[in-house]
């Protein structure tokens, strides 16, 4: 069962908010929520588990209980990983909407087969939809194309562009850079791109929980890398607040994008935050 810290002030947030546009907000980790101003709402890699301690601890809220969610058109997942797909952070919201999880194949197995939800939830079968690279999904006012990922931790990772009138949001999982992303820069006009941003530590192995050096995310010439090439005019940092011993400080960036054209404006945003598109 998830426990929130925060009560259900940020999905009330959220759902009575009336963009003029499209806003989104930060979850932590690599969770957004995006909706636009004809209601379509859509959470991306909504993960509100603790991890794994003391391997995988925590550092940042868990912002809200996924019961009490009411509205979301879909759930998007960028890869297999715990944090991504999670069944007790992101089933609920399924059973309790009818909201449809994008994600795919091997992230698709995880809820069919790890995690059996449509066994442990109120999920149907044709709740479940693999996508795959080079696919565009109709959801409400969006248009969201499945595009490339480059995690080599993950078995088959995919981003994520979201294009509507206000403005295109690229999501791009826990990707690092890839030479694709000089294509996906030329092919969309993305104002605003969210990234995976950490430090490299020290974390225990899964297997012999001894202390391992471990980089699961991008630095920051690796992000700014990431950055350039997709053409973004605005940068969103990510997931630096989430695992202790990998949390970082998103503010360097300033100094590492100082000498190129893109991304000319860099958002810093914390848990709960909300920016506009």
């Amino acid at each position: 069962m998830i426990q929130s810290d925060w009560g259900d002030w940020l999905v009330r947030d959220v759902e009575e908010a009336n963009p003029t546009g499209v806003a989104i907000w930060y979850l932590g980790c690599n969770g957004f929520i995006v909706k636009g101003s004809e209601g379509t709402t859509i959470y991306i890699d909504p993960y509100l588990g603790l991890g794994d301690p003391p391997r995988t601890v925590r550092m940042i809220p868990v912002p809200f209980d996924p019961a009490a969610v009411d509205e979301a058109d879909a759930v998007l997942a960028t890869h297999e990983h715990t944090d991504h797909v999670h069944g007790p952070s992101q089933a609920p919201i399924l059973a309790n909407t009818g909201a449809t999880f994008y994600a795919p194949d091997d992230s698709v197995a995880v809820a069919h087969e790890d995690e059996s939800w449509t066994d442990e939830w109120d999920v149907t079968n044709d709740q479940l939809i693999e996508v795959a690279e080079g696919e565009a999904l109709e959801i409400g006012e969006f248009t969201v194309h499945v595009e490339v990922a480059n995690d080599p931790d993950a078995t088959h990772p995919v981003s994520y562009v979201f294009e509507h009138d206000a403005g295109t949001f690229f999501h791009g999982g826990d990707t690092k850079p890839t030479d694709e992303f000089d294509r996906v820069g030329d092919e969309y006009d993305i104002d605003l791109a969210a990234l995976a941003f950490g430090s490299v530590g020290r974390i225990p192995d899964k297997q012999t929980r001894e202390p391992k050096r471990t980089r699961w995310y991008n630095d920051e010439n690796q992000l700014i890398e990431c950055a350039a090439a997709l053409e973004t005019e605005r940068l969103l940092p990510s997931h630096w607040d989430m695992w202790k011993g990998l949390t970082a400080d998103p503010t360097a960036l300033h100094h590492h994008a100082a000498s190129f054209d893109r991304p000319r404006r860099l958002e810093v945003v914390e848990i709960g935050d909300r920016v506009e598109l």
